[in-house]
């Protein structure tokens, strides 16, 4: 039987007639796809702009939901739910993001760093240490290291803390000097509460070394050799910290005066003492001058002496608890309201927050700022 090409001529038109029609179900289809989602995307970018949260999020579901694909759209409902809090709901679109197998290495890292994030946020610290040593090598390993820095000095792990920031100051991203020095001090810290001070004593010299302008290190070390009776070695310190870091030495005036009463150092430490507040007037120098002296009439000359040059509340009330004001009654009276009004005044504050606290920090326990504290009471700011 002879074949009928008739069929074939007819079968050709029918075919790409067909699949023209087939081509066209399917742009059509993914026309309408990507109409639904830039609409979504676009109207969750107008709730953002106009800080309604909660209907961004519901545009962006949307949005994902119609282009599962794009992890544009996962990386903002991501970032959203960790403003708002959610850090659940934000770990898991970015775990989710890290199990496709079509995502490229650089939307990977992306989506590590801002999984660290999230367990950041959430306080979950083992956790986003885990997340952010996994950026080594990434371009996200700047901003890793600092936020480790910050995890370690959280949980005042002070030995990691040190090689974190050895390591950032080896990749030039700032001087960690005065830092790292801090870290040793509270390394030697550490040392002296479990009785090792030889130890103790090795951490303070490297942080002499490390950071030999900074104040913290020479008043941690003058400390230590006066507790091991090395009154001469403690009032160098002293004197090194006087050249080295003036601005500090009203924190160590009281050292001072322990040092020159256990020793034969009262002459030089009252000189020194005396050069220093000839220098810079200050309250605890003045109070540690009087104490050293141990004259009462001296005393309240300095306290004169210090109003003069300054106008000082706490003067004042170091002056009128040697005078007599009529009975003893009245003396009280007016010494408890004088004592009552110089405590907030002798506080000290944080440069950087303004936590206020009686004692002097090193590092603020406010906004862990370091070294963000001045060395005088707030009456001398």
């Amino acid at each position: 039987m002879d074949f009928d090409f008739t069929w074939v001529l007819l079968g050709f038109p029918i075919a790409f007639t067909l699949g023209w029609l087939a081509s066209r179900i399917d742009l059509r289809q993914l026309r309408i796809e990507n109409r639904q989602a830039p609409k979504a995307y676009f109207r969750g970018l107008n709730f953002l702009l106009n800080e309604q949260q909660d209907q961004a999020i519901d545009a962006f579901i949307e949005a994902v939901q119609n282009d599962p694909d794009t992890s544009e759209l996962h990386f903002a409902l991501g970032n959203l739910f960790r403003r708002r809090g959610e850090y659940e709901r934000a770990v898991r679109v970015h775990e989710h993001l890290m199990s496709r197998g079509d995502l490229a290495q650089p939307e990977r890292d992306r989506a590590q760093h801002a999984l660290a994030l999230d367990f950041l946020k959430a306080g979950l610290l083992d956790r986003a240490e885990i997340a952010l040593r996994k950026l080594e090598g990434t371009p996200y390993e700047e901003e890793s290291r600092l936020a480790l820095l910050s995890i370690y000095e959280r949980s005042s792990d002070w030995q990691h803390a040190t090689d974190i920031a050895s390591k950032l100051e080896s990749a030039n991203r700032g001087s960690f000097g005065g830092r790292q020095a801090h870290y040793f001090c509270e390394q030697a810290n550490a040392a002296l509460a479990a009785g090792d001070t030889g130890k103790a004593f090795e951490t303070l010299q490297l942080a002499c070394r490390l950071a030999p302008e900074s104040a913290r290190p020479l008043i941690d070390m003058a400390k230590l050799q006066n507790q091991r009776g090395q009154q001469q070695a403690a009032f160098d310190a002293l004197l090194q910290l006087d050249k080295a870091a003036p601005q500090a030495l009203p924190l160590a005036a009281s050292l001072l005066v322990t040092i020159a009463q256990n020793a034969s150092l009262s002459g030089p430490v009252m000189d020194l003492l005396k050069t220093h507040y000839a220098r810079s007037p200050s309250v605890d120098v003045m109070d540690a001058i009087v104490r050293l002296d141990g004259n009462p009439d001296t005393a309240r000359q300095w306290y004169v002496q210090h109003l003069e040059r300054e106008p000082s509340l706490i003067a004042a009330t170091r002056w009128i608890a040697g005078e007599n004001l009529g009975t003893e009654h009245n003396q009280k009276l007016v010494q408890r309201a004088l004592d009552q009004a110089t405590k907030p005044l002798m506080r000290y504050r944080c440069a950087a927050c303004g936590f206020e606290a009686t004692q002097h920090f090193w590092h603020c326990p406010g906004c862990q700022a370091w070294d963000s504290y001045p060395a005088r009471r707030i009456e001398e700011l």
